[in-house]
């Protein structure tokens, strides 16, 4: 599928030189990046248990949906970690982080630590953000560094992952420094967004062509995304971060309803949106939800939200809002079994970045809502762990998306 993105999706792959000399070194690393091997395998007959107590083969009209355990069970978060967060393209950050040489960004997701930067000849790469010597974390936070300096014994990495200086180092033996740069990740950039696969090895190779990563992240929506403003044309803004006390999957599932609770909680919201209008298309692994302004031509709320509303839901853990001039994204990280964080990015048409007074107001309005969300999300959580509720049932004029979500997960926990 051609793609129309103004920008090339590109996958940096590390040098020879950071290679492994063993299989047996890079099976330890993957291994290790994947779960904590003790209590995954201690875990994983409990959690397989529960995956099965939910069937995507029962029609959306007779289907239960997933038992509280999905949402509660310890175990059954190891699980998707292993299975679905390591083995899938993962949106970490955007191009406009890495606007130059020396940029660079770190985050974590699950066990993983991670840094992605810009070298000096303008190559991304991606690493373990993490030592090779005694396995302190390299950078915090995000700005320029000329190289990555550990802080705990001053092993000193180039930003293509190459080991420059270890310290103190007289009198070892068998050391070969080619095969002590840091662990590399699969990285790529598609529109304006940065991904991680560490589910797949980041060895030398070519530059892969666009549509594979479209293809693998987005399938059959890839196309649908651009041409309705998924693109680097609009301006970075601002990040805003949310700590909720409710699983990862809550806040999804709270996105898919197909706008069932704005009327009741979102009064502010719904007075800007014509809810009749409300459409939902399931793509691979993509749900796109619209939704048409109801607001009265030339009002703030139409110059916010514009003629209509696009939703696109990108399995298993990443939103994008597309309204008026604005690009909103929510990326949901699981911190554990009962917490998330929720990361708001927002982009705006680059015409509108000195109108204060207007980014102020539709800035305190998306807080609004979000404030709203949070409080059902950590009310579900709260009814989810109570002995009165197993599983619920499904609206099938609505919530054809959040069946279509826990359909994919059920797929990718069983594979």
């Amino acid at each position: 599928m051609a793609m129309t993105m103004s920008s090339t999706a590109m996958i940096m792959k590390i040098p020879n030189h950071n290679t492994f000399k063993s299989h047996q070194l890079l099976n330890c690393v993957k291994k290790r990046s994947c779960s904590s091997s003790s209590c995954y395998s201690e875990n994983l007959v409990a959690a397989q248990k529960l995956v099965y107590e939910f069937n995507p083969q029962i029609p959306i009209e007779k289907a239960l949906t997933p038992p509280s355990s999905w949402y509660t069970d310890p175990s059954f978060l190891a699980l998707e970690l292993h299975r679905v967060f390591y083995r899938s393209w993962q949106v970490v950050g955007y191009t406009d982080q890495l606007k130059d040489p020396q940029d660079f960004f770190s985050g974590r997701i699950g066990e993983v630590e991670f840094v992605v930067c810009r070298d000096d000849n303008g190559k991304i790469h991606a690493f373990h953000n993490v030592c090779r010597h005694h396995a302190s974390i390299l950078a915090t936070g995000s700005g320029k560094k000329s190289w990555f300096v550990c802080p705990y014994h001053g092993w000193t990495y180039g930003l293509d992952g190459t080991l420059l200086k270890a310290t103190r180092i007289t009198g070892i033996k068998d050391f070969n420094v080619k095969e002590f740069g840091l662990v590399p990740l699969e990285v790529a950039t598609w529109g304006p967004f940065v991904l991680l696969n560490m589910g797949k090895e980041a060895v030398h190779q070519e530059e892969v062509d666009s549509n594979v990563v479209a293809n693998e992240w987005l399938g059959g929506s890839s196309e649908i995304l651009s041409i309705n403003g998924i693109d680097s044309s609009l301006s970075y803004l601002c990040r805003r971060e949310y700590t909720i006390e409710c699983n990862w999957k809550v806040f999804c599932d709270n996105y898919l309803d197909g706008g069932y609770h704005v009327p009741y909680a979102h009064k502010g919201l719904a007075s800007g949106l014509q809810l009749d209008s409300y459409s939902t298309t399931l793509y691979e692994k993509v749900s796109v939800q619209r939704c048409e302004s109801g607001s009265t031509e030339g009002t703030d709320d139409t110059h916010r939200l514009g003629s209509k509303a696009f939703y696109a839901f990108i399995y298993p853990n990443f939103m994008i809002n597309r309204y008026g001039p604005w690009m909103d994204t929510n990326l949901v990280i699981p911190l554990g079994p009962t917490r998330c964080e929720v990361v708001f990015d927002y982009f705006l048409d680059g015409s509108l970045m000195d109108d204060k007074a207007f980014i102020e107001q539709s800035l305190k309005d998306s807080e609004q809502v979000q404030i709203e969300d949070i409080i059902l999300c950590e009310g579900v959580q709260r009814g989810l762990e109570s002995p009165a509720y197993c599983s619920g049932r499904y609206a099938p004029s609505v919530e054809q998306a959040m069946y279509h979500f826990h359909s994919l997960l059920h797929c990718n926990l069983t594979n």
